[in-house]
């Protein structure tokens, strides 16, 4: 098996070579090599982007920080906008240390926590909390709503992802069946 994954990401390779492309990867990654490699074009797009906002920082991988970071050397006005606590994408390589280091980054920041929550109902807002309290390294917030109550949640443990989606299904269903709203 490692042998045809080596074979097809070669023969990748060379597609994305026949037709003068690049991936997304390829693209920061050559960015970065150029940006290392030319002082002058760094200066360039430095003076370029002399302000920087990124939103959904807390999903940019390695490589967008590196270009992120290097850009923003020149001037430090960077903006970013992001919550730990909603990191999804490791999967797709995003890593939580770009949003969590931030401030070691630029001790200039101004930080501005938004801690409000306008959607959740109170007892969705305190189960939330409680889970995102348990994350071993997270930036500090008090989370907190002016919405009612609500209804108690339901905690259902499950042994995976499909008997939790399963779990799910039934409960639409039941829900469905139950009241006047249709799929």
């Amino acid at each position: 098996m490692p042998n045809l994954l080596i074979m097809i990401y070669a023969a990748y390779e060379n597609q994305l070579k026949e037709n003068n492309a690049m991936d997304f990867d390829d693209l920061l990654l050559n960015m970065i090599n150029v940006l290392r490699k030319s002082p002058d074009t760094l200066k360039h797009y430095q003076n370029l982007f002399k302000y920087i906002l990124v939103d959904e920082y807390q999903d940019t991988n390695r490589a967008q920080y590196i270009v992120i970071n290097m850009l923003a050397a020149a001037h430090h006005n960077i903006c970013v906008v992001g919550d730990d606590a909603q990191s999804i994408y490791r999967w797709r390589g995003a890593d939580i240390r770009n949003i969590l280091d931030f401030q070691k980054d630029y001790p200039e920041a101004q930080v501005i926590r938004l801690e409000q929550n306008y959607r959740s109902t109170k007892n969705i807002l305190a189960a939330a909390d409680c889970v995102i309290k348990r994350n071993h390294k997270q930036l500090q917030k008090n989370l907190w709503t002016q919405n009612h109550e609500g209804e108690l949640i339901d905690i259902v443990e499950c042994s995976d992802d499909r008997e939790e989606a399963a779990r799910i299904v039934d409960t639409i269903k039941t829900f469905l069946k139950k009241s006047e709203y249709k799929p």
